[in-house]
């Protein structure tokens, strides 16, 4: 038998915060591609601690929800997972690429596949895209386009601002945007100015982060001037200095997550094949999670 573990943050002042990791477990379970899809959290329940001895399977994979490699990646799993042994240099990263290290889980014996972050993955990249053409509602949004990615800096993690700079390159390799963007909440580039960095007329933003929040909900949209007050609510798109913003939202929500989980799994070892291509086939016309 074969597991999957889905950590993530989740939030006790957000009731919203973990519906996007269980809508992802949801739709991995609907393949039928483990024996059991759990989800374990830091701040909700089941908690970290404990979500092993909920599984029954001797074998697991545990995918991190998280953006960044980074404290809690590094120490705060590991160590609530109780990982015997467990070392940041078993996944010999430059704060990007973390794949796998198999490790035991010190109370129950289970052979743990301990993967990544979700965020540094390559076909985060393609979420990033899925969310733009879910929010202008074309799925072949590109030309006549500006593209931004946001994300908190270098502030509270230098590996933050390293996610949000690979995935920016990485769409902007695709030629398929007139321009790319990199822009920050807690330094230059700040996406305050957004307008000042783009050209072209239509403009999406998409918010690198795993759930919706304070952040996403309230800061940027006031910051970026969509609206004076977040609880008005907002036009999408709304005209900023002559530009029409696009504002997406956390990535996180968006259906294809669930293809970035799978990937991380099957790179760790887990025969899934079939079911990567069952959830990028399903999650292609589907609105977003969250909406």
């Amino acid at each position: 038998m074969q597991a999957l573990v889905i950590v993530a943050h989740g939030s006790h002042l957000n009731p919203d915060s973990s519906t996007p990791t269980h809508r992802h477990a949801d739709t991995i379970r609907a393949t039928g591609a483990f024996d059991e899809v759990k989800t374990g959290f830091w701040k909700e329940e089941p908690s970290l601690r404990e979500v092993l001895r909920t599984v029954e399977s001797e074998e697991v994979y545990v995918v991190p929800m998280f953006i960044s490699e980074g404290y809690f990646t590094e120490q705060v799993i590991p160590r609530e997972l109780r990982l015997s042994g467990w070392d940041v240099s078993e996944w010999e990263s430059d704060g990007l690429s973390a794949d796998t290290a198999t490790l035991a889980a010190g109370d129950t014996g289970q052979t743990v596949h301990y993967c990544g972050p979700v965020g540094t993955h390559e076909a985060m990249t393609d979420v990033l895209v899925r969310r733009a053409e879910t929010v202008v509602d074309d799925p072949d949004v590109g030309e006549g386009f500006g593209f931004a990615v946001v994300g908190h800096g270098t502030e509270r993690n230098e590996n933050s601002a390293k996610a949000i700079e690979y995935h920016a390159d990485r769409v902007r390799g695709m030629d398929r945007f007139d321009e790319v963007q990199a822009l920050y909440m807690d330094e230059e580039p700040e996406v305050d100015d957004v307008t000042d960095y783009f050209e072209s007329e239509d403009v999406v933003v998409v918010p690198l982060f795993i759930a919706d929040g304070f952040h996403t909900q309230e800061d940027i949209p006031e910051d970026m001037g969509l609206t004076d007050d977040y609880r008005t609510g907002y036009d999408i798109p709304a005209t900023v200095d002559g530009h029409r913003i696009w504002y997406a939202g956390a990535v996180g929500t968006e259906g294809l997550m669930a293809d970035v989980v799978l990937e991380r799994a099957s790179e760790a070892g887990a025969d899934i094949d079939a079911a990567i291509a069952t959830v990028r086939e399903e999650t292609r016309e589907t609105t977003a999670a969250g909406d």
